[in-house]
């Protein structure tokens, strides 16, 4: 079935003017000066939610530190962590992870280039399949993240909410029947690249798009209206104390998080759930340990993209630490294990 957005579209003039624009406009990043698909799959992983500028010095000391498939497959899961502590959204690092250990066991270290095998890999779903498709084995499959959908969303006036499936489902469709079949890399990238630095989400700089003839938003004036984003769900917000419990030789208590669900496997300082009941300032565990908040040190609000942790750190005493499995490391060890952003935050506050 024809899809009407297309019906009295120019496609051939549409993908000239990208790849026209791409090639004379595309920023020099170093994973566009490979076509290795280990290191695509790397770099397109990391860019999932995170910018551009963020992620350039991790994905470099990333590919140093494991520059072949089997040396990442090989690595301990809390190296793997630990550079990728900062970056945040730490399930995208076990996913990998467990994904390319699944490649050298059932692919004889070879990334597939077969859509369903690729696409059945841990972590990769419709827009990584498509990227590393099409840049690194040259398949025209369509690689649809936020960017693409808002230009095209605002070149096609499509006024339908990106937040829905649905959406997601009908641009990808249209994202099919635009692709270059001779250069589908260069055209995903080219559309990215437009989202990124020309059809902005705010003031978009319509003056230098290649596609402003075609632009149904920009005709209407739009832009300022398109892609519609309507969020059906409030971020949950939790607050927790954050104990800096330190043992007579001064070593610093941490704790490993549990290897399943959020931050899974990173390290923190002890967590308690600030609807613990607090009696002159003390706080009596289920297991009957005493936790004494002594003095507050700060406080540090974390947002992730479903919640919002607020963190009250306090200096603090702890009756059995044995009983809450803590682990006491000296300061400067600290930087040898994994932390997640939002406990990052917090050692930078008190150090």
């Amino acid at each position: 079935m024809p899809i009407k957005y297309l019906q009295f579209f120019d496609k051939k003039l549409f993908k000239e003017n990208l790849l026209k624009w791409y090639e004379q406009n595309k920023r020099d990043l170093p994973w566009r000066k490979t076509n290795n698909p280990y290191y695509i799959w790397i770099s397109e992983i990391m860019l999932q939610q995170t910018k551009v500028d963020t992620v350039i010095p991790y994905y470099e000391s990333f590919i140093k530190k494991f520059p072949t498939i089997n040396e990442f497959a090989e690595a301990n899961e809390q190296d793997v962590l630990k550079m990728w502590e900062g970056l945040g959204y730490y399930s995208r690092a076990r996913n990998l992870h467990s994904a390319v250990k699944e490649v050298v066991s059932n692919y004889d270290s070879k990334v597939p280039n077969d859509e369903k095998q690729l696409g059945d890999l841990r972590g990769i779903g419709p827009y990584t399949k498509g990227a590393i498709l099409s840049i690194a084995f040259n398949k025209p499959i369509p690689a649809v993240d936020g960017n693409v959908m808002r230009v095209l969303s605002r070149v096609l006036c499509i006024r339908d909410n990106v937040l829905e499936q649905k959406t997601n489902r009908l641009i990808e469709k249209i994202a099919k029947q635009l692709i270059s079949d001779e250069k589908p890399g260069d055209f995903n990238q080219g559309l990215m690249e437009i989202g990124a630095t020309v059809c902005t989400p705010r003031k978009p700089i319509c003056t230098e798009c290649p596609l402003q003839a075609q632009c149904c938003a920009f005709k209407n004036e739009l832009t300022d209206q398109l892609p519609v984003r309507i969020k059906k769900t409030k971020q949950k917000s939790l607050q927790y104390y954050v104990l800096i419990v330190k043992d007579d030789k001064g070593n610093i208590a941490i704790e490993q998080r549990p290897n399943q669900g959020l931050l899974a496997n990173m390290w923190q300082f002890p967590m308690i759930p600030k609807e613990e009941v607090v009696i002159n300032n003390r706080i009596t565990m289920s297991n009957g340990v005493q936790i004494h908040l002594k003095q507050k040190l700060g406080q540090v609000k974390h947002v992730f993209s479903h919640l919002i942790w607020n963190l009250y750190i306090y200096e603090a005493s702890v009756s059995d630490p044995k009983q809450m499995e803590f682990q006491f490391v000296a300061t400067n060890n600290l930087k040898d294990f994994p932390f997640s952003t939002s406990h990052l935050k917090v050692m930078s506050s008190i150090f």
